[in-house]
């Protein structure tokens, strides 16, 4: 008796596991930390915390779920590469009915709370998102390389969330970090896309130009869009929301950015890519963390 509900427990626990991994909880975690910042460098420091803690959460169940169903669409390629064949669908821990029941339901929730908690522009922003994700960058992914340039768009849409969450509007300020979150993004899956163009390749996905075997192009793109975000980064502080702490540690966090590209575009290599990527991972959880900081209040 005690094996079974041991054995029962066990399967139970590996279920929620295999569910939880569908959600892409780290992906799902920072979009839901940068809806939040948005929303309270809108409201320059005073936010309710309440609209706060429902804008992030809204946010986070619909991309949780539009992630989910994205491995969906996508377990057939996903079962075919080698770093995205042990994902809960391919690997059969969980099957493609549940997989799509469980994101399609996740998703809709979460638009659905935030338009009865939070307002109605928040969740058609996030709706916007949803569909751009599946029904532009996906479908594009295995077609062109512009597949990278439309993906920036849902994944920048978490800064406008909560920018309109704050104020009920969209104003310069909430496009500022909507256009440094998608410049942001774009050396960061091209880092990505560069390190794992075997893996893509052998499904058809074209997240990096064709015909670039040294990398040429693809560098310059990436110098290109970390030059980018130099005079993209001061707009919080040029538009009057964050000060001259913010600004200091942007521009410094910013041409360490766009040293690591230009090495890039001179050699674009493995090693190469692989730090423009994780140079990524703490460019812009820095420019987070310094706006928290930094935020004017009137």
């Amino acid at each position: 008796m005690d094996s079974v509900i041991t054995s029962t427990r066990a399967e139970g626990s590996a279920l929620l596991r295999a569910y939880y991994e569908l959600t892409k909880p780290g992906i799902a975690g920072y979009v839901m930390i940068t809806a939040g910042v948005s929303a309270y460098v809108a409201s320059h420091g005073h936010v309710d915390l309440m609209l706060a803690i429902n804008t992030m959460l809204g946010t986070g169940m619909a991309t949780a779920g539009a992630l989910a169903v994205n491995q969906w669409v996508e377990r057939d390629y996903d079962a075919r590469m080698v770093r995205t064949r042990n994902r809960p669908i391919p690997s059969g821990r969980l099957s493609s009915t549940e997989g799509w029941v469980f994101g399609t339901t996740l998703m809709m929730v979460g638009i659905l709370y935030l338009a009865l908690l939070v307002g109605p522009l928040p969740a058609g922003l996030a709706a916007l998102s949803a569909a751009a994700y599946h029904g532009v960058y996906t479908p594009l992914k295995t077609r062109s390389s512009l597949a990278t340039l439309a993906g920036g768009v849902p994944g920048a849409l978490p800064t406008l969330i909560g920018w309109s969450a704050a104020t009920g509007a969209l104003s310069r300020g909430g496009l500022a970090l909507f256009a440094l979150a998608y410049a942001w993004q774009l050396p960061h899956v091209l880092g990505l896309a560069w390190m794992l163009r075997r893996d893509y390749a052998r499904v058809g996905f074209k997240l990096i130009p064709p015909h670039d075997a040294a990398g040429r192009v693809v560098g310059r793109h990436m110098v290109a869009w970390t030059a980018v975000l130099v005079p993209l980064c001061t707009l919080p502080t040029v538009l009057g929301y964050t000060g001259a702490i913010y600004l200091v540690g942007a521009l410094f966090a910013s041409g360490a950015f766009l040293s690591l590209g230009m090495r890039a575009a001179r050699e674009l290599s493995d090693r190469a890519a692989r730090r423009i990527f994780f140079g990524s991972l703490i460019y812009h959880p820095l420019l987070l963390v310094l706006m928290l900081v930094n935020t004017v209040r009137p």
